[in-house]
Order: C-alpha cells, then sequence, then structure tokens
C-alpha cells in the first residue's frame, strides 16, 4: 500500500511538473509576441511624430553659430526626442539642414557679451548628436556653414525666448518618452512654449506601466539566453509569431560579390616626346574646330572629332596611377616617415610613364557614368578602385580607392578644364587626392600636373607635363614639391618630360629630385651626400605591375564606361572615324535628351556612389577608414559599388558619414575651418572610434587629434623663433652700423655735453655697451634653440 501512494505522489507531481512547464511555454510565447508589438508600437509612434506637423513642442528662428565661429539664422522644430532644422520655414526636405538627436545631449546656459541669450546643447561624451537620415529619409542637407558635431551653440532673440527654449528642451530631453506617447491620442499640440501641450490619461505611466516596460527589455536579454536551453529541451520555435518586416527580409538577402577578369591588355608609347603626324584629310578637321574657338575659351564644350580620341574613358583612364599600388602598402609598414615619402613620391611618380601612342585623349564620361575594377597584391590583397561621373557642367569626376588590408585608402573629385590659347592648349585638373593611411592615421594630400598640347596650327602636334604640384603630410610635417617642366624653346631631347624637385622638413631640404618622368629620377640625400634611384622605367619594372581586374562586358551595367562606349571603341578599333563619330553622337544626343528632361521636371541629378559634403568635396558613400582587424576581418570584396569586408564574426558595419570622412581626409586642406576654442568637446585622439549607432553632422565638421595640434603648436613656436632671431639680426646690423660710424666719426667740440659720456654720431657708451651684451644673449640662446629643435 505504502509503494502504491509513492508511485500515486510521484505520478501527480510530474503531471503538475508538466503543466507548469507548458504554462511556462504559452506564457513566454505571449510574452515575446507582446514585446514585438510593443516595439512596432514605439517605432510607429517616433515616424508619426516625425512626419506629424502637429506634434511640436517649440518651433522658432534660433541663430547657430558653425565651425568658422560666424552666426546663422536658421528654423528650429522641436519634437518630442528630436531637434530638426530647416533654412526656412517651409519645412521642406530642400531645406532640411539636419536632424539632432536628443536623447543622449544635455543643454546649459552659456554666458555671452551680446545681446539676446545664448544657450548650448552637446553631447556629454563628446559623441556625434546628430541622426544620419531626416525625416522624409535625407541624407544630404541643405547647404549653410559648416556645423560642429558634439554640440551646437544657439541665440535666441530675447532672455525670455531663450528660457523658453530652455524649458522645452529640458522637457523633450527628460520626456522625450511621455510625449511619443501623447500622439495616440487626438489632442491638438501648440507650436510654442507659451501654450503648453495637453496632457492626456495615456500620457501618465503608473508603476505597473513601467514595471512591464523593464520587463519587456529584460525579455529580450534572456530570450538570448534561454534559446539553447529551450533548442535542448525540444521547445519548438514560436508559431504564432508574426511574420518579418519586408525590409528586414531585404537587408539579410547577402550581396552577391562582382565576378571580375584580369585584363592585360596595355599599350605603350614611346619614351620621350609625345607627338601625333596627322593625315591630310584630318588636318582639315582640325581647321575646322579651330574656327570654332577662341583664345582663352574653356574647351569643354567643343565636339573633338574621333581620330585624336583613345579607345577608354577618362575614368579608367584615371586608374593608372595604381598599377604600383603595391609601394602604398611597402609605405604603410614603414616606420620611418621620410622613408614613407619616399615611398608615395615613388608611387606618385610611377603613374605617369604609360601613355598611349601618338597624341590620344580619352572619352568624355557621360553623366551618371560608372567604372570599378581591382589589383591583386602578391600578398592575396586588392586595391579597388571606384569612380563616377557626378557632373557634366562642370565636367567633375570622383573617384574612390581602398585597400583596408594594406591600410590605405584614397579619395578624390576632379574637376576637368581645358584653356585654348591658339596654337597650344592646356588640360588642367583641378583637384586635391587625399590618402589616408589607415593603421598610422596619417593623412596625405597631393595635386595633379597639367597636360599641355602644342603644334594645332603650325609645328608638329605634342602634348607634355608641367606645372608644379605639392605631396604634403601634416600629421609628419613632411612636404615634397615636384616641378614638372615644359620643354624650352631652344631646347635637346633631354629637356623633355623633366621633373627637379626636393623633399623638405618644414623649412629644411632633406633631399632633392632631378631627372626624367618617363626614364629615370634619382634622388640625393643633401645630408650624407649619397644618390639613389628613385624611379627607373624599364622592363623590369614594367613587370611588376600589377594585373587589374575588371567586370566581363557581358556582365557590366549600361552605364559603366567600357559597356557605354563599346561600339565607340569597337570603331575606332576598325579605324572606321565615320561609324565612331555616329556612335559617338548617339551618346551625346541621348545626354542632352537626358539634361532636358531634368530640367523639365525640375529634377537634379542625383549620382548614386558619392555625395557632397559641406566644403564642396564629393565623397564615396561608403567609404570604410577602420583599420585593418587582422582578428576578424577576411578579405575585402565588392558588390554593387559597395566595397565591403569579409568577417569571421558577425559585426555591425561601420559606413564612414560624408562628415566624418571629410575629418579623416582632410585635416589640411581647410586649416582654418576649426572649432572654436572654448568649447569643452576637445578630440583626445586622433583615431577615435566611432559609434555605429550614432552619425556625424550633414553640415559639420570633425575636431582634429590632438598629434596635428602638438605639430601645429612646434610649427607655430618655430616660426616664433625664426622671428625672434631676424629681429636679433636686424639689431646686430644697427649696432654694426653705429660702430662704423663711431670709428669714422670726427671728435665732438668742447660744449655742454660731456665727450667722454659719448661717441660718434651722439651715442652713449652705456647704450651701445647694453646693445651689445643683449645682442650676445640672443645669439646665445638662439644658437641653443637651433641645436635643440636640430
Amino acid at each position: 500500500m505504502f509503494l502504491k501512494f509513492l508511485n500515486v505522489c510521484r505520478n501527480c507531481r510530474q503531471s503538475a511538473a508538466d503543466a507548469a512547464k507548458l504554462n511556462r511555454k504559452e506564457s513566454y510565447k505571449a510574452q515575446r509576441k507582446n514585446y514585438r508589438r510593443e516595439k512596432k508600437r514605439v517605432a510607429s509612434e517616433l515616424m508619426n511624430s516625425l512626419q506629424d506637423p502637429a506634434v511640436i513642442v517649440l518651433a522658432d528662428w534660433l541663430k547657430v553659430r558653425g565651425t568658422l565661429k560666424s552666426w546663422t539664422k536658421l528654423w528650429c522644430v522641436l519634437k518630442p526626442g528630436l531637434l530638426l532644422i530647416y533654412k526656412s520655414q517651409k519645412t521642406k526636405s530642400s531645406h532640411w539642414v539636419g536632424t539632432v538627436m536628443l536623447t543622449s545631449c544635455q543643454v546649459i546656459e552659456r554666458p555671452s557679451k551680446k545681446d539676446g541669450f545664448c544657450f548650448k546643447l552637446f553631447h556629454p561624451l563628446d559623441q556625434p548628436i546628430w541622426a544620419p537620415r531626416g525625416p522624409d529619409k535625407e541624407t544630404i542637407g541643405a547647404v549653410v556653414q559648416p556645423l560642429p558635431t558634439a554640440y551646437l551653440i544657439f541665440r535666441a532673440p530675447s532672455q525670455a525666448a531663450g528660457k523658453c527654449w530652455m524649458d522645452a528642451l529640458e522637457l523633450s530631453l527628460r520626456c522625450s518618452a511621455l510625449l511619443l506617447r501623447s500622439n495616440s491620442t487626438n489632442t491638438p499640440s501648440s507650436n510654442y512654449a507659451e501654450e503648453p501641450l495637453p496632457v492626456s490619461d495615456e500620457t501618465q505611466w503608473s508603476e505597473a506601466d513601467y514595471e512591464k516596460h523593464f520587463n519587456d527589455h529584460d525579455l529580450d536579454a534572456d530570450s538570448q539566453n534561454e534559446a539553447p536551453n529551450a533548442a535542448m529541451s525540444g521547445l519548438e520555435s514560436d508559431s504564432e509569431s508574426e511574420p518579418a518586416h519586408e525590409d528586414d527580409v531585404a537587408e539579410q538577402i547577402p550581396c552577391e560579390e562582382t565576378t571580375y577578369v584580369p585584363f592585360q591588355e596595355e599599350e605603350f608609347g614611346e619614351q620621350g616626346e609625345q607627338v601625333e603626324e596627322l593625315a591630310e584629310e584630318n588636318k582639315s578637321l582640325i581647321w575646322c574646330i579651330v574656327k570654332q574657338v577662341r583664345p582663352g575659351m574653356d574647351l569643354s564644350k567643343v565636339v573633338l572629332p574621333t581620330f585624336i580620341l583613345e579607345p577608354r574613358s577618362f575614368l579608367d583612364k584615371l586608374s593608372d596611377s595604381y598599377y604600383h599600388a603595391d609601394l602604398l602598402s611597402r609605405a604603410v609598414h614603414e616606420d620611418d616617415a621620410y622613408t614613407r615619402m619616399k615611398f608615395i613620391v615613388q608611387w606618385y611618380l610611377s603613374g605617369f610613364y604609360k601613355k598611349p601612342k601618338g597624341l590620344k585623349k580619352p572619352y568624355n564620361p557621360i553623366l551618371g557614368e560608372t567604372f570599378r575594377c581591382y589589383w591583386q597584391h602578391p600578398n592575396g590583397s586588392r586595391t579597388f578602385y571606384i569612380a563616377e561621373q557626378v557632373s557634366h557642367h562642370p565636367p567633375v569626376s570622383a573617384f574612390y580607392v581602398t585597400n583596408r588590408e594594406d591600410g590605405f585608402s584614397i579619395s578624390c573629385s576632379i574637376l576637368a578644364k581645358s584653356k585654348f590659347y591658339g596654337n597650344s592648349t592646356s588640360a588642367v585638373l583641378e583637384g586635391m587626392a587625399t590618402m589616408t593611411l589607415l593603421p598610422r592615421g596619417e593623412i596625405y594630400t597631393a595635386t595633379t600636373p597639367y597636360a599641355h598640347c602644342k603644334g594645332i596650327l603650325m609645328g608638329t602636334l605634342s602634348m607634355e607635363l608641367g606645372g608644379k604640384i605639392n605631396i604634403e603630410c601634416e600629421n609628419t610635417g613632411y612636404k615634397t614639391e615636384l616641378e614638372f617642366k615644359l620643354k624650352p624653346f631652344l631646347g635637346g631631347s633631354d629637356t623633355i618630360n623633366v621633373v627637379v624637385g626636393k623633399i623638405k622638413l618644414g623649412k629644411e631640404t632633406l633631399a632633392t629630385i632631378n631627372g626624367h618622368w618617363d626614364k629615370e629620377l634619382r634622388l640625393k640625400d643633401l645630408k650624407t651626400g649619397e644618390e639613389s634611384v628613385l624611379l627607373k622605367v624599364d622592363a623590369e619594372m614594367r613587370s611588376k605591375r600589377l594585373i587589374r581586374h575588371v567586370v566581363p562586358l557581358e556582365k557590366q551595367l549600361p552605364t559603366e564606361s567600357q559597356r557605354l562606349w563599346s561600339l565607340v571603341s569597337d570603331a575606332i578599333a576598325r579605324e572606321d572615324q565615320v561609324a565612331a563619330t555616329e556612335q559617338k553622337t548617339v551618346l551625346e544626343e541621348n545626354q542632352r535628351a537626358a539634361a532636358k528632361s531634368r530640367l523639365q521636371n525640375d529634377q537634379p541629378h542625383v549620382p548614386a556612389l558619392f555625395e557632397l559634403n559641406a566644403y564642396g568635396e564629393w565623397i564615396y558613400k561608403y567609404a570604410d577608414l577602420r583599420p585593418w582587424d587582422v582578428r576578424n576581418d577576411v578579405r575585402q570584396y565588392e558588390c554593387d559599388y559597395k566595397v565591403l569586408t569579409e568577417t569571421r564574426n558577425k559585426t555591425v558595419p561601420i559606413v564612414l558619414s560624408t562628415e566624418l570622412m571629410r575629418s579623416n581626409i582632410d585635416p589640411g586642406a581647410h586649416s582654418t575651418r576649426r572649432l572654436p576654442s572654448d568649447t569643452t568637446n576637445v578630440s583626445k585622439t586622433k583615431n577615435k572610434p566611432v559609434d555605429s549607432d550614432s552619425s556625424p553632422s550633414p553640415q559639420g565638421a570633425v575636431k582634429r587629434g590632438s598629434n596635428t595640434s602638438a605639430i601645429r603648436q612646434l610649427a607655430l613656436a618655430i616660426d616664433q623663433m625664426n622671428a625672434t632671431l631676424a629681429n636679433h639680426s636686424k639689431q646686430l646690423n644697427d649696432i654694426t652700423n653705429r660702430l662704423e660710424r663711431i670709428q669714422f666719426a670726427p671728435n665732438l667740440r668742447n660744449g655742454s655735453i660731456n665727450s667722454n659720456d659719448l661717441i660718434g654720431g651722439g651715442v652713449s657708451i652705456s647704450t651701445v655697451v647694453k646693445s651689445i651684451f643683449y645682442a650676445l644673449i640672443g645669439l646665445t640662446f638662439s644658437v641653443i634653440l637651433r641645436w635643440f629643435f636640430k
């Protein structure tokens, strides 16, 4: 009997445990379902509060101080948790400047000497306060003066208005979650703080509401921990769960890597002067072009005949500089800054020796035309090149080069201009290429020489490079000055394609460069007197060119360069100038028709891969300037013109926005555009980690690092010392002149002044002694300083 009783009790306990387990499973399902519903409701309310014009806490004109310490009057709209900034009261997409996320901001009053009321909105941890997109998913804000990234300084017209804004911001900062719930009611809201928002019953949470809110958040973390246990215990997935959102499904679809094939059909012209012998029938066409132009005219709108065209696009032509990109890889791994500069100069000059046979000009890219390729390095890494024609009038080409594995990235936008001077013409490429050595945080900037063509009317038609260019690194202080010299009127063959230059550290010249950019360049170290070969164009160097890979023609998009110009290139290859001209005319007419259609519909062209930042520069939308992580990153690949990184662990992709990229790639081009010195948001490091959930200002500029600031202070101190030395030298010259006058001056006559106290010229002996004493002290101090900074 006793054993039977024990068995009955055991069965009862087991049935009770099974029932509790079933109830716990059903309760878990219900909690997950409620949690997902609550998340969707909050997201929906947030979007409604953004788009609903009735949900406004305060809206008025405020003056906002930019990074240039000048004030701009902007229309500010305060919403629950958000501050929208517009250029005017017309809250349209074209007038949107930026959106400030108030959830992590603080506001304080700021003293000011001027009239009105000043207050500051800032992030306490010096993080970006701007949202990545606008209320209508805008990505590029209206053009105003650059605004800071981690703070904003406002000025209200009066004390009362400023206090009103302070109270409204405090309300939005502290109660943004409560204000969001007011969106579900139909009570009208006011546009001004003088008429407070009505508080409905739904805006007042009870303790049960708060308890439920935190339980929902804890449930998310617990569900992750319990998932393995649930799988082990045989629990099935929630069959009643709601289907995923379409956008979420789209994000889960992996991007298919683009297929590339090697491309080795390269054409090299002869060394020396680049000339073209025109046939008789082509000379008449040249004269027809000459009749259409006048000296000083821009040739960008002149249609050129096809016999002088190189069968490839200008976007393709710009990629010639990266066949020796492995030199940049060596520069990244070099510890000495001077040697890094030499490698970068060597790479820069290696991009010029490839030239077509004869005098040829590449195609002018069509608006929206794109080009992509990559070079395979011996170590297995890849250097990707992405280019797009972002503007047609004026013609602007933008490109982006990246190799995160080897540690460098290059960004550039080029404005092509050409001028006609009668018997000659010049093609000027305005723009500055900015290269970043990612592991070191160093920024190098470089300009481009111009191409000069002469002999259009008389003489031999020839082309050469000319002009002065600079390669500069503000982080290290090294600078290279190169001059491409044109052939003089009475010069021989040795004066063709000559390059001279020097490598400097500050004002000191360390080495000189001399030679021919298509033959051999030598570098002489001025300290040691040693001379070495910097660049030698021979068969061995050509054999070291990296192999370029391009997308097969049948898999290219209609806007890609090779496919777009394929019919023109095929006709040129067959030497059928008539067919080439016809196909070229078709492309040009299509471009004119598309431009006319956009003008009639008031729809400006929007580039697909690049966006314009506040400094007027085109920046690649998907740029990634993170240093390579050997533990997590596997390789780089390209998909739909997006250069992505394959990782071992699933991570949130960090895509640098326009202004953050601007901060990483251009610390020197706008040295005057600094943040106000009185701000408390000072950057502590050069390469500050980026929060993947926050984005910088769409108009602001990011602060410089402490390394750049220290170098700038050191340069300023050196300039001050040089000025002091110049002053001392001036004083010494004055003393020398006085001493000479003392030596040859006649004796003073007896008078009221004692001749023992004065010497020639009426100068007191004590004055001369003091001057000599101070001069000796100054000379000693200057010698010590020169030795110290040597």
